[in-house]
């Protein structure tokens, strides 16, 4: 039986944020929400309004932060989420706003 944050279980999530997600907090929700949870990673603003995510750790907390996201505030702004899973790099030592448009 697997541990559950054994280096098997733990996945990275690229995701896209399409809607009125820029200019309404989207960034700073997702970096507290992350850290609560203990993930690793980024958050930005792209330049074409979309908000782009990438995030390490347990595959279950993966898919609890992006429930949380979406059952925020941030939810009713959000029309599109494009989430493609990847193979962890083990890259990141926290979770940061990256400013860079």
């Amino acid at each position: 039986m697997k541990k559950k944050n054994s280096v098997e279980n733990l996945a990275r999530a690229h995701v896209f944020y399409n809607g009125h997600v820029q200019g309404i907090g989207f960034r700073y929700t997702a970096e507290r929400l992350a850290l609560e949870l203990g993930l690793v990673g980024w958050v930005k603003n792209i330049a074409d309004g979309r908000v782009e995510i990438v995030c390490e750790g347990p595959r279950e907390t993966l898919e609890l932060f992006l429930k949380k996201i979406a059952e925020s505030p941030l939810g009713p702004h959000i029309k599109k989420r494009v989430c493609e899973w990847e193979t962890p790099t083990h890259e990141f030592g926290d979770f940061s706003i990256e400013f860079c448009l």
